[in-house]
């Protein structure tokens, strides 16, 4: 039984670990030296979509049946959500996308023009069908994080920037735990924060497309947060201007009044992954490891913080069980 515990590390995993210890009566520290969620992580720069369902079109089962807990635990936290699913579509050219993303996925419905233009006004007339995932939720990953560490703070965790290590070491440093973990590699991840306050979406829409795959998350006030790249590289700098662009065209292809919208925010960083693009819950000196969540962080860090706190306190042996951690 672990009555004390440090976790490294203040982002979306280090975050929920401390939910999911200090609500079974662990006494918790978190390592945070930045002070706060902020820019030096790759959760600030997260859509936040807990969209399982679309997830399945790629990723393997167990992040779309994990991923199906995510929406109800955020809610439990206090979190903002959105629960309005996700709309999917694609232009008429690449319609052969959408039916190899059906086939993919389940729970969801397809909509002919006028269900699309009953859904979203604002694509009235641009698309002929959509996948909508009705079981989707969203939210605003810089408000959930800061809300869920006031909560914690509230609840007596606390927070350092440096400290002595007590009780058992919990291990959810993302990227900078290469030093531990040999394996991970960075998945670089690039966005675009717009304003159009003359455009209106209820929920994310993904825009499917062989060169540029597109999604759009409504942020409010006419807030829209624009993401799709996937690079292999661990590099954290500037996003590259090739990315930018083919993002803003993808926003074009979706509507067109996309064009007139404000630059906010270009933003980037290296997701944590391990080569199977799961995540992976291991020994580590002084406690255990939670890490490479991939692009996965709001949809399976409730999971694995979850799982993390079964070991600690039950010895229950983690689904994501991995022994060697310095395995390459």
């Amino acid at each position: 039984m672990t009555a004390e515990a440090t976790i490294l590390g203040a982002g979306v995993m280090g975050l929920c670990a401390a939910a999911e210890l200090s609500a079974r009566g662990v006494a918790v520290t978190v390592i945070d030296p930045a002070g706060g969620p902020g820019p030096q992580g790759c959760s600030w720069w997260a859509g936040g979509m807990l969209a399982p369902d679309c997830e399945g079109a790629l990723a393997e089962e167990p992040v779309v049946r994990l991923g199906h807990r995510a929406a109800d635990w955020w809610q439990a936290q206090g979190a903002s959500l959105t629960r309005a699913g996700t709309l999917v579509v694609t232009p008429g050219r690449d319609r052969g996308e959408l039916d190899t993303f059906a086939r993919r996925t389940t729970r969801h419905r397809w909509l002919d023009a006028a269900g699309i233009a009953q859904a979203e006004p604002l694509l009235a007339g641009r698309f002929d069908r959509a996948l909508l995932m009705e079981a989707e939720a969203h939210l605003t990953p810089r408000q959930a994080l800061t809300d869920l560490r006031a909560r914690l703070i509230a609840r007596g965790v606390d927070f350092c920037a440096e400290a002595p290590m007590w009780g058992t070491r919990v291990d959810c440093r993302g990227s900078a735990a290469r030093d531990i973990l040999p394996a991970l590699r960075g998945v670089r991840g690039e966005m675009v924060v717009l304003r159009a306050p003359d455009l209106a979406l209820s929920r994310p829409v993904r825009l499917l497309h062989p060169r540029f795959p597109l999604y759009v998350v409504p942020r409010g006030d006419g807030v829209f947060m624009l993401g799709a790249t996937q690079i292999e590289s661990g590099a954290r700098g500037g996003a590259t201007l090739r990315s930018v662009v083919e993002l803003l065209n993808a926003a074009y292809a979706l509507h067109p009044a996309f064009a007139e919208a404000e630059l906010l925010e270009i933003g980037c960083d290296a997701r944590p992954a391990f080569p199977d693009n799961l995540p992976r819950i291991g020994p580590a000196e002084g406690g255990i490891y939670l890490n490479g969540l991939f692009r996965h962080g709001f949809l399976l860090a409730p999971a694995l913080a979850g799982m993390a706190a079964d070991w600690l306190l039950t010895g229950k042996k983690p689904e994501f069980w991995h022994e060697d951690h310095r395995e390459r």
